[in-house]
């Protein structure tokens, strides 16, 4: 800004005084709230409507499990260890998730798309916890997934994942929650956070799945999700067979996408808490 750097600084007339102010202030601010990267044309929603002083999540803690571990291939004895479903039974630590038929791993689109989405949340105020923090390690394993949202004593718990169905025609997310439910967290509240990540994700253009009404299942299997004593929710970006969601998923543009629509959700979620709905 050539007009700032040769505004006179001693001796100035009042006016000159004032552009200087001015060009402080505009540089000040330019520096303490770098802009989102723009979401483009072909889909998003514009995140930069919230200033970084507004951050309308300042105070909010959520906790994100990308889905699997980038550990798995290598591991299957580690991961094939029996742990506790939080219904009395059993399952396997974890599993080795899915894959695009070019060889993305659902590990991989669930830790990108954390990585993007940690970065959104944070920019509107929130804190960010993850139950994962690179893509190479193996575990936690999913009773401490499901765990970690009451151990680090968080708001909500998003854990993301994609579906493996073999049917190359099905496309679209969907959002589960635990049922029937275990805890007073797991009834209403995951609920209502289900439906705001719903409503976020329609809102980025993103198709639910078609057999599903509300795009929300219900599901007593998911270890994580039955641990979980806050509000808690499975995320299943889309189908990594279908060839469109897997090209979404894919690219960058299409993560970008996908965070932003989550993002949304939280941002959703927490103004029905601010509405007094939960």
């Amino acid at each position: 800004m050539t007009e700032c750097n040769q505004a006179p600084r001693r001796g100035m007339p009042r006016l000159g005084r004032a552009i200087a102010l001015l060009c402080a202030l505009v540089l000040g601010l330019g520096f303490a709230a770098p802009a989102l990267a723009d979401p483009g044309d072909d889909g998003g929603l514009d995140l930069n409507r919230y200033s970084k002083w507004t951050r309308p999540l300042q105070g909010v803690v959520v906790a994100l499990d990308p889905g699997h571990n980038g550990g798995n291939f290598g591991d299957l004895r580690a991961i094939s260890q029996r742990v506790s479903d939080g219904r009395g039974g059993f399952t396997a630590c974890d599993t080795l998730g899915t894959s695009t038929m070019d060889g993305y791993t659902e590990h991989e689109l669930a830790y990108d798309v954390a990585q993007v989405l940690t970065e959104r949340l944070e920019y509107l105020g929130a804190t960010v916890l993850s139950t994962r923090t690179d893509d190479h390690s193996i575990g936690p394993c999913v009773d401490v997934r499901g765990r970690f949202a009451e151990d680090n004593d968080v708001d909500i718990l998003l854990s993301l994942h994609a579906s493996s169905n073999q049917d190359r025609t099905r496309s679209g997310f969907h959002v589960v929650v635990a049922d029937p439910a275990l805890s007073p967290s797991q009834d209403g509240p995951s609920r209502r956070l289900a439906e705001a990540v719903v409503e976020g994700m329609g809102a980025a253009g993103l198709q639910p799945h078609p057999g599903l009404d509300d795009a929300i299942a219900e599901r007593s299997d998911l270890a994580t999700l039955n641990f979980a004593r806050r509000p808690a929710v499975q995320v299943e970006l889309g189908e990594m067979q279908n060839p469109a969601d897997a090209e979404s998923m894919t690219s960058a543009q299409g993560r970008l996408i996908y965070a932003e629509a989550l993002a949304e959700g939280v941002l959703l979620w927490q103004e029905g808490l601010d509405a007094g709905r939960n």
